[in-house]
This record gives C-alpha cells, sequence and structure tokens, in this order.
C-alpha cells in the first residue's frame, strides 16, 4: 500500500446568484477538504459564506480554488494574464474566501487552482511562478500548502517559494500516458462509469497506479484524492468510493 490514508476533496460553491451546481451541504458529509470557488470562475459572497460555514461546522478544511477571471467560462479557457496581475488576482481570490473562512471560525488550509490554469501550470513555468507568487501574497506570509499535479511546474515554482505541495489525483479524469490529464475537450476525458471511477480511485490510493486513457499503467503517487463536484450523481459517487476506500483498509482524512 502506498498510503495508509488519504484526503478526499471536491469541488464547491461552484454557483453563481440564483443558479447552483453543486449539492455543496451533502457532499461536505463525505469530503475532508472543500475547494471553494472564490468569485472567479464560479462563487459569490454569498455562496462563499455559506459554504465555509457548512465546512466549518462538519469538520471539513477549506481550500481557495483559484482561477483566472472567466465566469463565462467557467475558468476552463485558458488565458494569457501577464504574471504581476495573475499573482495579485490569486492573492484576492485567497484573501476574500479567508474573509468568510474566518467568520466560520476556520481557515483557509490550502490552494488549489481551477480549470484552465491548473493545467497551464502542469507545463508554463511563468504562469507556476505567479500562482506561487499570489499563494505567498494571499496568505499573509504564512506558507499555505498547494494541490497540484505531482511532477508539475507550479510544485516545483511552490517547493522554491517555500511553500508545501501535495500531490493530487483524479478518480474521475482520464490520464495520459505521460500522467497528466487528458484534455476535456477529446473523448473519455470525464469518467462516468461508476464501478470504474470506484476502481481507479483504490488503485492509486492503494497501488499508486492508474491506467491511462491508451492502456498503459501509470504511476500516480498522491496524498489528495478529487471528485468532481459537478459529476452527474457526484454524491452518491464519492459515497461509494469513501466507502470503498475504507473498506479495503485506506484511512480517509484530511492531508497534515
Amino acid at each position: 500500500m502506498i498510503h495508509a490514508s488519504i484526503d478526499l476533496n471536491a469541488d464547491l460553491g461552484e454557483g453563481f446568484g440564483r443558479w447552483t451546481l453543486t449539492d455543496d451541504e451533502q457532499l461536505l458529509s463525505v469530503v475532508t477538504s472543500a475547494n471553494v470557488a472564490c468569485g472567479f470562475h464560479a462563487g459569490d459572497a454569498a455562496t462563499m459564506r455559506r459554504v465555509c460555514e457548512l465546512a466549518a461546522a462538519r469538520g471539513v478544511r477549506i481550500g481557495a480554488q483559484v482561477s483566472y477571471r472567466d465566469l463565462a467560462g467557467f475558468g476552463r479557457r485558458s488565458m494569457d494574464v501577464p504574471a504581476d496581475e495573475l499573482a495579485a488576482e490569486v492573492a484576492y481570490q485567497i484573501g476574500a474566501l479567508e474573509v468568510f473562512a474566518r467568520a466560520a471560525g476556520s481557515r483557509v488550509s490550502y490552494v488549489k487552482p481551477h480549470g484552465a490554469l491548473y493545467n497551464r501550470v502542469v507545463h508554463d513555468e511563468e504562469q507556476a511562478g505567479a500562482v506561487a507568487e499570489g499563494v505567498l501574497l494571499g496568505g499573509g506570509g504564512e506558507p499555505l500548502p498547494v494541490l497540484g499535479l505531482p511532477g508539475s511546474r507550479l510544485h516545483a515554482a511552490a517547493g522554491k517559494a517555500g511553500l508545501p505541495v501535495v500531490a493530487e489525483a483524479f478518480g474521475d479524469r482520464a490520464y495520459t500516458a505521460e500522467g497528466t490529464l487528458l484534455p476535456r475537450g477529446q473523448e473519455g476525458a470525464v469518467v462516468t462509469d461508476p464501478a470504474r471511477v470506484v476502481e481507479r480511485s483504490v488503485s492509486m490510493a492503494r497501488f499508486g497506479v492508474v491506467t491511462s486513457h491508451c492502456g498503459e499503467t501509470v504511476e500516480v503517487r498522491a496524498r489528495s484524492l478529487c471528485l468532481h463536484g459537478d459529476t452527474p450523481g457526484a454524491v452518491g459517487l464519492a459515497r461509494r468510493v469513501r466507502a470503498r476506500l475504507e473498506a479495503t483498509g485506506v484511512r480517509v482524512e484530511a492531508f497534515a
């Protein structure tokens, strides 16, 4: 077994105004870490406040899910944002969420990029450095952990900046042979079969491997496992994954 325990995270608060996407309350009864949208790809002040209150009441760790400023595209369109501007916008999002986390008796415990920004900083050194700078600025001198893909430019930049890094895997996303996520525009990028999601999640948690989109075995050593909140049947799927992990001897708990 690779890990005796693993963190379960989900993207939450992904609504805006009267529009809602994720079943935040039910997912918070399953996951151990909540990636809360900070208003740039989804989320608004009232939603952020509500999710922080729910997470704090359940003892779920609160993370800032930062993104490009792209409400219309749900943060899934890559953008060429100048590094100094991107750093400031990352810090701005963290600071906004911190207000509501502290009001709920908790705090922002980590940062995770969303969507196009997450994928961009796997390879883009400049953008990765800007995100790391923004995390430092938004943390007010406190080194907030950064969730990201193992081996990414983001993790390299975060480590160089003195920020802890947390390797993340995805139970419901297909992988390339290189260990990166298959772009959402390609067929099969999102794994929708519940049995496959459960099987893949257990394989990554227990053995540190997953089968790629091309059928090759890929090493994925992660401390946190993401299950997307906007996946059809997300709540039931998260419950199945957690139950199976625990049944196979993996403790589900927030990363240290």
